[in-house]
């Protein structure tokens, strides 16, 4: 991976490609995000019908982007197979500590192993979209699928995601524009025990935010606080919009709304662990 880091898009996407074709089948973990669409395309690409979408359903995924993962596997030509997971069911999942996104992945793989043979041929290998943007920060979720033996052909091949962006413009992929998204649980600050009616409040309070037209954002949960972070060049529009912002927050159950001044950031609750870069 790391000679791959100075090569050319084109040399990566050789070198991903390559990587694809060696493969004699794949099990996609999938979202329906911009990185695990961009994979599944290219293993579609390469594989044909040696490959099947999973996607984990469970409270912490909205219905609305579980909608369009559907949707995504669909258009891609891929077998998509939904897998209801139980995440809350772990205690280390629900105590919502630095290693959270370990049990969540650990319980998409170990559930992926079970039902393994409904998704494909034990030859098969299991697929993930990490990349290597992913590797500088707090990714616990690495070490579950180090240790279950899931691939990252992303990392691998050296692509970011301008590279996916790109590849996904140039395929004509819905998702080449798509804001980034990561799971609900992400918007709770660690220490903060997680359940299913926090994650649906979120959930509530994200879709109003949507409805009103933002794009990039996160509704991060603090107790009776909901902190907005919107996109720096979104930032105006949302302060213009702050009162009616305020009512559709509190309309989800919050008593107190406020507009993170820094706005939009990936892995904004990692700062407090001091390991962001």
């Amino acid at each position: 991976m790391q000679s791959m880091l100075h090569a050319t898009y084109e040399e990566r996407l050789a070198a991903l490609m390559q990587r694809l074709r060696g493969l004699e089948g794949a099990i996609v973990a999938f979202s329906g995000g911009v990185d695990s669409t961009m994979l599944l395309h290219a293993c579609r690409t390469v594989l044909g019908d040696r490959v099947v979408a999973v996607t984990a359903d469970s409270p912490s995924l909205p219905r609305k982007e579980l909608e369009e993962a559907s949707q995504l596997a669909v258009s891609v030509g891929a077998r998509h197979v939904v897998l209801p997971t139980n995440e809350l069911d772990r205690p280390g999942y629900r105590a919502n500590a630095g290693d959270r996104c370990y049990h969540c992945k650990k319980e998409l793989f170990v559930t992926v192993a079970r039902e393994r043979s409904r998704l494909g041929p034990d030859s098969w290998a299991v697929v993930y979209g990490a990349i290597t943007d992913d590797l500088g920060d707090h990714r616990p979720g690495q070490r579950a699928a180090a240790e279950h033996g899931v691939l990252a052909p992303l990392v691998d091949a050296g692509f970011g995601k301008v590279d996916v962006r790109r590849y996904s413009r140039e395929v004509g992929l819905p998702t080449a524009d798509k804001p980034s998204f990561a799971c609900l649980s992400s918007r709770v600050p660690y220490g903060t025990a997680i359940d299913a009616n926090l994650l649906g409040q979120v959930e509530r309070a994200e879709a109003a935010v949507a409805r009103l037209g933002l794009r990039q954002f996160r509704v991060r949960h603090h107790g009776d606080v909901a902190r907005l972070e919107v996109a720096p060049a979104e930032m105006e529009t949302a302060f213009r919009m702050r009162d009616v912002l305020a009512a559709s927050l509190r309309g989800a159950g919050y008593a107190y709304v406020t507009l993170d001044l820094q706005g939009y950031r990936s892995g904004a609750m990692n700062e407090t662990l001091g390991t962001r870069t």
